[in-house]
């Protein structure tokens, strides 16, 4: 897997005419699109690994639902622990017994962008899906949408807005400070905060792992002697394990994203 991801990221960021070491930069988050140029439906490396998540996603759960047992398999065991532990550990804390009808979209919330952040660490596809902001905006819309229906639907539409602009309790002229800022942390920040999180983490992992790989190429055939094997085999090294933990940071991000959805569901179906 290393070899794969080092292959690629040196071919598309060490580019420099004179074999000098180039550093990764931004631009790797805006490929060139390879088909369909030019036209509304164009498709570039990123376009492409969200196609493939999202197709692998519709496999694995249209599989899950078709054959599943009453004694599971290894597949089939695996898929059931992800939903558990989305049913239990974030739906179930958070929401506890009002929590049965949020668990269908926040297992989406988690799974979804499970399968679409773990594409950073996939040999052949190599980037998240999550790396520019379209999907993590796409996901953070979700969650606006969902703690406002929550919302809506457990309160009223009215009283919903009342109590989340106006809480009770307060004196009447503190409303004029404390409105404006109760309406844009709850329905502007919201929404802000989930995507930067989620863009920033995936962005900074993919650099640090461009900047391993690399490294790595230009140490390796660059410098001669024991040096140069000697330093690629440490950024080598430490590629290998910063890859292991873009995966454990790829399934973070997807859970800290629906913790927080689910909170803020609970803050709007648990009014003050």
């Amino acid at each position: 897997m290393a070899h794969a991801v080092m292959a690629t990221a040196a071919g598309s960021v060490l580019a420099s005419g004179d074999g000098g070491f180039e550093a990764p930069k931004f631009s790797v988050f805006s490929p060139e699109p390879f088909l369909f140029k030019g036209t509304p439906f164009e498709i570039n490396q990123i376009v492409f690994v969200r196609l493939v998540a999202t197709l692998a996603f519709v496999v694995v759960f249209t599989l899950y639902a078709k054959r599943a047992r009453l004694v599971p398999g290894r597949a089939q065991g695996v898929v059931e622990s992800m939903l558990e532990f989305s049913k239990r550990q974030v739906g179930e804390e958070i929401l506890g017994e009002r929590a049965k009808p949020y668990q269908p979209l926040l297992a989406t919330v988690f799974l979804g962008l499970l399968f679409m952040n773990i594409t950073g660490v996939i040999p052949g596809l190599q980037i998240a899906s999550t790396s520019i902001v379209g999907m993590p905006l796409v996901y953070a819309l979700v969650a606006y949408v969902g703690f406002i229906y929550a919302g809506i639907k457990a309160n009223g539409f009215g009283r919903f807005f009342k109590e989340q602009l106006f809480p009770p309790g307060v004196p009447k002229p503190i409303y004029i400070l404390m409105t404006p800022i109760e309406l844009l942390s709850t329905f502007v920040i919201r929404p802000v905060t989930l995507t930067i999180r989620l863009l920033a983490n995936m962005i900074s992992g993919h650099l640090l792992l461009l900047l391993c790989f690399v490294g790595t190429h230009y140490l390796y055939l660059s410098l001669s002697g024991g040096l140069g094997i000697s330093l690629g085999s440490l950024t080598l090294l430490a590629g290998i394990v910063f890859t292991l933990f873009e995966a454990f940071v790829a399934a973070l991000q997807a859970y800290i994203f629906t913790l927080l959805t689910a909170v803020y569901i609970d803050s709007s179906v648990r009014m003050h």
